[in-house]
């Protein structure tokens, strides 16, 4: 299993190729959102829930492989998806927090990569059947809002992976309650425990 927690403490806006060959760029890695409330920057909070979902993984006897362990990196998008292709991990989880202009915007989504031939054919129907068992045990797990699942092909991560990958949204910083929940050290407890239930649940065959 391979975890990449989104964003680092820096953006670097330097650009990178969306996908193999592509003439599309887009940049290496954003800075992300930040916490409506609390003024925490996501890659933060996707670092400490990334650190948890490890142990829950490590708990059930998964091998992990994190993309980072610090804020303090400076990795690209292509970066990140290298470690876990070179990893040969079963499942790449890319773990992210939501942020939206309207701040009553609430919930969790995970999206995941539609098939791009000679990108993600050969990754896409896996990597959909992982973010819809890893989406219900988030709900179930947390309680939170269920936004859906939607498929992207215009994702660096997604494009250049070559194992099964998917992006959970964690939820909504631009929300004040969801901002509060995010910083609560239970809550972040059960959102590891429901990505872990889920990518489990994947790595059995559910």
């Amino acid at each position: 299993m391979a975890i990449d927690p989104g964003h680092q403490a820096q953006g670097s806006y330097e650009e990178e190729p969306v996908g193999p060959g592509s003439g599309q760029t887009k940049a290496r890695v954003s800075s992300g959102t930040s916490g409506v409330v609390t003024g925490t920057p996501e890659g933060e909070l996707v670092l400490a829930v990334s650190l948890l979902l490890r142990e829950e993984l490590r708990a059930r006897g998964i091998r992990v492989v994190m993309t980072r362990t610090s804020q303090d990196v400076d990795l690209s998008n292509i970066d990140r998806t290298r470690v876990a292709n070179q990893s040969g991990a079963d499942l790449y989880i890319r773990v992210h927090a939501d942020g939206s202009n309207n701040s009553g915007t609430s919930g969790v989504h995970v999206l995941y990569p539609e098939s791009v031939q000679g990108w993600t054919d050969d990754i896409a129907a896996p990597s959909r059947r992982a973010a819809g068992l890893v989406l219900k045990e988030l709900v179930s797990a947390t309680g939170a809002r269920n936004l859906g699942l939607n498929p992207r092909h215009d994702i660096t991560g997604f494009n250049w992976s070559d194992v099964p990958v998917i992006l959970p949204e964690i939820g909504f910083m631009t929300n004040p309650e969801e901002d509060r929940r995010l910083a609560d050290a239970a809550y972040r407890h059960k959102i590891a425990e429901g990505l872990a239930r889920g990518a489990e649940r994947f790595l059995k065959g559910d």
